[in-house]
């Protein structure tokens, strides 16, 4: 098995991405410290080319040499937003037609495996603080929360790790499942 070159394989140009239809998901940052998560956030969002993505509060903005370390410039392909207050990016997401959903550990959360998608409808996903999770106050607004199952030692995953588990999993099943 011989691995591909770059050239090989065949990706869109940035101009050509923003013209492609979007993974219907949003992904909204609450509070995220890390401009290293923030910017593996970006390049993450773009591997599954999701719609946008809305930073919000202390979460850091592109331009910035710490988000680009990770992003590798996913920040120019994918289209993204800042709210100085997540809870008027979750209002907005949900006038767009998104539906609300925080990835946390919460009573009666579902759990990822069991989360069951609509290919036709739109999905904001809320991470949230690698400390704190998703606010509370976005907590007492969302329209359900999923769960990743995990069965070691740790409380968490990282932020990232997380976007990623959670992204392939909706990709999965309203693409490539459908």
């Amino acid at each position: 098995m011989r691995k591909l070159k770059l050239d090989e394989l065949n990706r869109a140009t940035v101009a050509e991405f923003k013209t492609l239809e979007k993974f219907p998901v949003a992904i909204v940052l609450d509070n995220v410290r890390s401009m290293h998560n923030i910017g593996s956030i970006f390049r993450t969002a773009d591997g599954f080319a999701v719609e946008q993505i809305c930073l919000c509060g202390i979460t850091a903005q592109p331009p910035h040499r710490e988000i680009e370390k990770t992003a590798l410039g996913a920040t120019q392909s994918i289209n993204w937003s800042y709210f100085a207050d997540v809870l008027t990016a979750v209002e907005k997401l949900r006038s767009e037609g998104y539906r609300i959903i925080a990835v946390e550990q919460a009573e009666n959360s579902t759990m990822l495996n069991q989360f069951k998608v609509n290919a036709d409808e739109k999905y904001a996903l809320v991470f949230g603080n690698e400390v704190n999770g998703v606010s509370d106050e976005v907590m007492a607004v969302i329209d359900a929360c999923i769960e990743i199952p995990q069965f070691g030692t740790k409380h968490s995953f990282n932020i990232v790790v997380s976007a990623g588990i959670v992204l392939w999993d909706l990709f999965s099943k309203m693409v490539v499942g459908s």
